[in-house]
């Protein structure tokens, strides 16, 4: 078993890389609060929340001492990642990414899952790869900014403190979880 001691993590990713999934599980095994972004982001009927409202919610969140946050809210980067002490990249391929979200896809829009606030996702949405609803379309829009972009936050002087998990492939992802 490694000895894993921080007790404020951070799982960042591109959409559908298993954020949220990996964070629950790690929460769990560490009996910390397991708080998703999106959950605090979104309201009923997609609505986004007042900036200010979704500031407040995520300060209130991680108050506690013991917490895995899901997401990449740069709104609120601020906010997490100085009281963070470790950061989970999950640096996957596209075609794992891409899998993932077209099967989480049809998954959530067969079984219609409730997400958040009431929220479902509506598989059409997705279909439409030019709108903003579309994940995909999120996807092909952030993938590889983040892969240009994370690298350069961990680099920057304050951020110096936290220790980066950087992890390439859900394989080792797990490997690594079932160690711990």
């Amino acid at each position: 078993m490694d000895t894993f001691s921080y007790k404020r993590i951070v799982v960042v990713g591109t959409t559908s890389s298993g954020k949220s999934t990996l964070a629950k599980r790690l929460a769990d095994k560490l009996c910390a609060d397991f708080i998703e972004l999106d959950a605090l982001h979104w309201e009923p009927n997609w609505k986004e929340a007042n900036l200010e409202v979704f500031r407040d919610r995520v300060q209130t969140a991680i108050s506690s001492q013991v917490w895995v946050v899901a997401g990449n809210y740069h709104v609120v980067c601020d906010l997490i990642w100085p009281r963070a002490e470790a950061v989970i990249w999950l640096d996957y391929s596209f075609p794992v990414v891409f899998w993932r979200l077209l099967t989480r896809t049809i998954r959530r829009g067969i079984t219609q899952e409730e997400l958040w606030n009431g929220n479902r996702e509506k598989f059409w949405w997705h279909l439409k790869l030019w709108s903003d609803e579309s994940l995909f379309h999120w996807l092909f829009k952030t993938y590889w900014r983040r892969k240009r972009e994370y690298p350069k936050l961990f680099a920057e002087t304050h951020h110096s403190h936290l220790r980066i998990f950087h992890f390439k492939s859900p394989n080792r992802t797990k490997e690594w979880l079932s160690k711990l």
